[in-house]
């Protein structure tokens, strides 16, 4: 008998779906941070030189805590397994964290994949997305996949979203994107504004809400509350912030178990990496953890901020680990000239072109940062700036002129 098996209409049906969504995964690659923080000095994700000072993509240099680091050893031998259990572990531990129930929660390595199958879900070419500017770049590219148009609003004079203006600008949207504290900005959107945004927003849209850096500002301000009065809404939380966990690469989408459905087909059942789920669990247990941190980061960002005032430089008023300064001065330039001095610091946003985003690191790194901008700076002129624009058909065609890094998608 011949070993080949002729499929039923039924599962081939399935496998047609599956090899279809299978290609159009992999001529897409999920833009996050790490890689727009790499494309931002051309470094095609290289090492960095031997003592150098990186405060360049929101990562913490703490690192897991201690509860986490021993999880992550002692799980070690249990390598060779899928460990599924581990996920619904911390699926009810984490939901219990915030207070919703264990089905309001999906699981996610990292929080930039469910950011995307969101823009997936509720996005079309006759559904727009809508975001800030300057905002978090990802979901914009995101939309190339799902043909929904994207709508930039600036933000207010607050550097909070501009709830009104996001609402008239895309009577069609599908996705509203809120990221607070925002990237790069570092400031909230007030909850106000939210509940005013979803209350007016148009029938049968979603409002996704990136609560990645939350724990460095005022945790009253969450959406999730939100959640819990079953509105249109979903919200992001990551481990890879406070907790230090950027390179471990564990999130969760928090939302109506319906929503949450429409977010899981995009991305498929992979397992989860054990090593994740034991140390975000183990983190969880940490009663002063986020604290802590909190006032590690607030202490060291208020010093930077008081050395800057007295240097005469204007900043945003975040509540982040991050902030945007204005050198007054083309940023790409000033960038460049504080890699020269191994100091590496954040991209640029073309709607602000002399503005630099600045990771808040630990003292020392922000003493290095000190010494080195006050030397770039002393040697530097304020010039006209204009965005450059790349040569045709260079390797530089994945790239926005000031360095952060598009996707390639076909056409």
């Amino acid at each position: 008998m011949s070993s080949t098996h002729t499929l039923r209409n039924d599962s081939r049906r399935a496998f047609l779906k599956f090899s279809v969504a299978a290609a159009a995964a992999s001529a897409f690659r999920i833009v996050n941070e790490p890689m727009l923080a790499a494309a931002a000095v051309d470094r095609d994700m290289q090492h960095f030189p031997p003592g150098s000072v990186v405060i360049n993509a929101n990562e913490n240099p703490l690192g897991p805590c201690d509860l986490a680091r021993k999880a992550l050893n002692d799980i070690i031998p249990d390598g060779g397994r899928y460990c599924w259990w581990l996920k619904d572990e911390l699926t009810k531990s984490f939901a219990e964290s915030v207070g919703v129930k264990p089905e309001n929660v999906a699981i996610f390595p990292g929080s930039s994949e469910p950011l995307h199958f969101s823009v997936m879900a509720f996005t079309s070419p006759k559904r727009s997305y809508v975001t800030a500017d300057p905002g978090y770049e990802s979901g914009m590219h995101s939309s190339k996949s799902s043909g929904g148009r994207v709508v930039t609003v600036p933000l207010t004079k607050t550097y909070a979203h501009d709830i009104p203006a996001m609402l008239a600008a895309a009577p069609d949207a599908g996705l509203f994107y809120v990221c607070t504290p925002n990237n790069p900005t570092g400031t909230l959107t007030p909850h106000s504004a939210i509940e005013e945004l979803l209350a007016k927003k148009p029938a049968g849209s979603t409002v996704l809400v990136d609560e990645a850096y939350i724990h460095f500002a005022d945790l009253t301000a969450t959406a999730i509350d939100l959640v819990k009065a079953d509105q249109d809404l979903v919200v992001l939380r990551t481990f890879s912030k406070i907790y230090g966990m950027a390179g471990i690469r564990c999130g969760a989408a928090i939302a109506r178990p319906d929503l949450i459905q429409k977010l899981v087909p995009q991305g498929g059942g992979s397992a989860m990496p054990i090593t994740a789920l034991v140390a975000a669990s183990a983190s969880l247990k940490h009663e002063h953890l986020v604290p802590e941190r909190k006032l590690i980061n607030s202490t060291i960002r208020e010093k930077t901020f008081d050395w800057l005032r007295s240097q005469g430089y204007s900043f945003t008023p975040s509540q982040a680990n991050f902030f945007m300064l204005d050198a007054k001065r083309p940023a790409k330039q000033v960038i460049d000239a504080m890699a020269a001095q191994k100091v590496f610091i954040g991209r640029i946003w073309p709607v602000w072109p002399t503005h630099l985003r600045i990771t808040v690191g630990t003292q020392a790194d922000m003493d290095a940062f000190q010494s080195a901008f006050a030397a770039v700076m002393k040697n530097s002129t304020s010039v006209s700036y204009a965005l450059p624009t790349s040569a045709a058909g260079s390797h530089r065609d994945s790239f926005l002129a000031d360095g952060t890094m598009l996707p390639r998608i076909s056409s």
